[in-house]
């Protein structure tokens, strides 16, 4: 899942000072798991919104809507209806929803109010891990499962760097070092022999790309047609 941080509220704030009609938009997926960008922050932000305004002795009106899914354009055509009715929206979903709700609705101001930071998953209640980097050339089946790109803090490919110690990174305590995992895992798998094997460079351009990257699913290609 994605994984977004609110943006500070001053700063949010400061976004929508100069307007006085604004809708403020949460996603029911992604921000919704990570506590971030559901129904309940879209209330919460729109009642601080609403009282920051106050306090600044002007007028504020606030929209609340949350849509399913923003990155789907099917699921947020309902806000078409309502979305050039306001100064501007406040997404609070990842940055995927905040440019399909600008691309969709040109010329709508459409401003973020969180911060996506990576692709992750829940570990326990209020803790999300990162896990993966898409870096667009997986070695997940040579490593165990765990992924040295995004859980090395210098993402190594051949093994530990020299500041390993007992399993830890050398980058903070409560950081295990995944190359350590990665020995167990395979251990307990009878595949210690792919620590042997010699990783050449990762080519790192199937990740950023020369363009924007595109997946196209051949069949559900033939079906729309």
């Amino acid at each position: 899942m994605i994984v977004a941080e609110s943006k500070p509220f001053k700063e949010i704030y400061e976004l929508v000072k100069d307007f006085s009609k604004i809708c403020v938009i949460g996603c029911g997926d992604c921000v919704t798991v990570c506590h971030t960008g559901g129904q309940k922050q879209v209330e919460e932000l729109a009642i601080k919104l609403r009282i920051a305004a106050k306090r600044d002795g002007r007028t504020l009106e606030v929209k609340e809507e949350t849509v399913l899914r923003q990155c789907e354009q099917e699921y947020v055509t309902p806000i078409g209806n309502y979305i050039n009715d306001y100064d501007a929206v406040v997404s609070i979903a990842c940055g995927v929803g905040v440019q399909t709700l600008a691309e969709k609705y040109t010329p709508a101001r459409v401003l973020p109010g969180l911060n996506t930071t990576f692709m992750g998953a829940p570990v326990e209640p209020g803790l999300f891990l990162e896990r993966c980097a898409g870096c667009g050339d997986c070695v997940l089946d040579k490593t165990g499962g765990f992924c040295p790109v995004s859980r090395c803090s210098k993402s190594l490919l051949n093994g530990p760097c020299g500041g390993s110690m007992e399993g830890k990174c050398e980058v903070a305590e409560d950081v295990p070092c995944v190359w350590n995992q990665i020995f167990v895992q395979l251990d307990k798998q009878e595949m210690v022999h792919c620590m042997d094997d010699i990783r050449p460079p990762k080519n790192w351009s199937v990740s950023t790309g020369s363009s924007p990257r595109r997946l196209e699913i051949k069949h559900l290609q033939m079906e729309k047609e």
